[in-house]
């Protein structure tokens, strides 16, 4: 069998489109510079370093999480259960500009150690990191954190991005 007749070049966006799924989604939280909470819904986050840990989140230039995140250098990375759809797709498609997504979802939370940001106790996991460095990349900026503190519920099923359909 040829393998090769089966490959057949293509463009980025059919490329991705075909093979990006499933794919988990999270929430990145953070605050603006006033002080108000701010959800994100992310396609685009992965774990950087295992010592220290570190994940890295990718906002683009254009959405209000990404001045958010310039002017507060601190963000909480929550992985969503199944059972916060609606939140997901809610933070996925309102600006913070607009809405103060964490009263209207009315999801339930408590303040996170390291500061102060809300930690989603319906979710299935809690990332709190500390900005360390950013990194241009094309329309997104790519930002690293430090993990400083995670909290976990073993008892929820991670949302992918399946499931927002």
């Amino acid at each position: 069998m040829n393998l090769k007749e089966n490959m057949k070049s293509t463009n980025f966006k059919k490329a991705i489109r075909f093979t990006k799924h499933p794919a988990k989604v999270a929430l990145a939280i953070t605050k603006d510079i006033k002080g108000k909470v701010n959800l994100m819904t992310l396609e685009w986050f992965m774990r950087t370093s295992i010592k220290p840990p570190m994940l890295a989140i990718s906002v683009g230039h254009t959405r209000y999480t990404h001045e958010c995140l310039q002017n507060f250098r601190y963000f909480n990375l929550c992985i969503p259960s199944k059972e916060m759809v609606e939140e997901v797709k809610l933070c996925g498609t309102q600006s913070g500009k607009d809405i103060d997504k964490l009263e209207v979802t009315k999801l339930d939370w408590f303040k996170g150690r390291l500061c102060q940001l809300p930690i989603l106790k319906g979710a299935v996991a809690n990332f709190e990191c500390e900005i360390t460095t950013q990194i241009r990349s094309g329309d997104h900026t790519i930002f690293v954190g430090e993990v400083k503190h995670s909290w976990l519920n073993e008892n929820r099923k991670i949302l992918t991005y399946k499931d927002l359909k």
